[in-house]
């Protein structure tokens, strides 16, 4: 009996060692970007996936039955808003998980493409979230002060949804922040030479990024990345280029538009790149600073040599 009642109990402990531990909380962002902050806040955790691959555009981005599944499959979800990716709210109309719509959380810093001109972005109040559809910047991820408001709401979710792993969580939303604030300054230190030198973008997508740290493009060529500007335009900053002399033209990878060469055959130009997006950049707890860090690097790079 007693080698029948020890043979029980080793086998209840065989069964109880076999048993799964509780499984991470499945985080899915619908961009890169948003994927690197979370990374940040999972670190040691989890490892939070991203919906869109490398290079695909969160504005026309085509759905597969596959990435479907995984909307409806994620325990949390994060995404931009209806601004940046128009092919995500009626998929998730049918989402029974939480599903966080970043540019609607309180204390973001929100921009507003002017209404009479999409050549410049205009400030908006920290809390003002009513906007004319298409009119607000959602490349709201390039502010530092707005990563800190996503990673904040991150850790309370998955605080929430993993009670036993909250204090590991805060743990690194505290570093996360942090290395921000150090960040920070290494940035501004990094662009203060470049600081009144003439730029231009193909996409209008930095302006959180050059409002932080004292930069200014001094002329866009498309407000959306798929847009392709008229005649009228191309001449326009083709003439304008002529007139600012030495200059950088920065594209987005990872594709250089054609009209690049267009743009500047003949011209002292350089042609360079800048990806908001951070495409190419692993998910690691550092990966969001390293978006930035090279977002700065890159220009540098270029406006120096002006």
């Amino acid at each position: 009996m007693v080698r029948i009642f020890a043979l029980s109990i080793g086998l209840l402990a065989a069964c109880m060692t076999a048993l799964p531990a509780q499984a991470q909380v499945r985080v899915l962002t619908s961009i890169k970007p948003v994927q690197l902050i979370a990374a940040a806040v999972q670190d040691g955790v989890g490892q939070p996936e991203v919906l869109l691959p490398p290079g695909a555009s969160p504005h026309h981005y085509a759905l597969r039955p596959s990435d479907v599944r995984r909307v409806g499959d994620a325990d949390l979800l994060y995404w931009i808003g209806p601004d940046m990716e128009g092919f995500l709210p009626r998929v998730l109309e049918t989402r029974q998980k939480p599903a966080v719509t970043i540019q609607t959380l309180p204390g973001l810093h929100l921009r507003h493409f002017a209404e009479d001109s999409h050549s410049h972005a205009e400030e908006a109040s920290d809390h003002d979230h009513d906007h004319r559809p298409g009119t607000l910047d959602a490349h709201l991820w390039l502010s530092t002060v707005n990563a800190r408001v996503i990673a904040t709401r991150m850790a309370a979710d998955l605080s929430a949804a993993d009670p036993a792993k909250a204090p590991r969580y805060q743990s690194n939303l505290a570093a996360f922040t942090q290395r921000l604030n150090a960040l920070d300054k290494r940035l501004a230190a990094r662009v203060a030479g470049i600081q009144g030198k003439p730029y231009f973008v193909f996409h209008e997508a930095f302006d959180y990024f050059e409002e932080a740290y004292g930069l200014k493009h001094t002329g866009v060529f498309a407000v959306a990345a798929e847009v392709q500007p008229g005649a009228q335009h191309v001449a326009a900053m083709r003439q304008r280029l002529q007139e600012v002399g030495k200059t950088c033209v920065f594209s987005e990878p990872p594709m250089r538009p054609k009209l690049a060469q267009t743009l500047t055959a003949g011209l002292p130009v350089t042609l360079a790149e800048l990806d908001a997006l951070g495409g190419l950049n692993e998910a690691t707890a550092t990966g969001y600073e390293t978006l930035l860090a090279n977002l700065a690097d890159n220009l540098a790079s270029c406006l120096e040599k002006l």
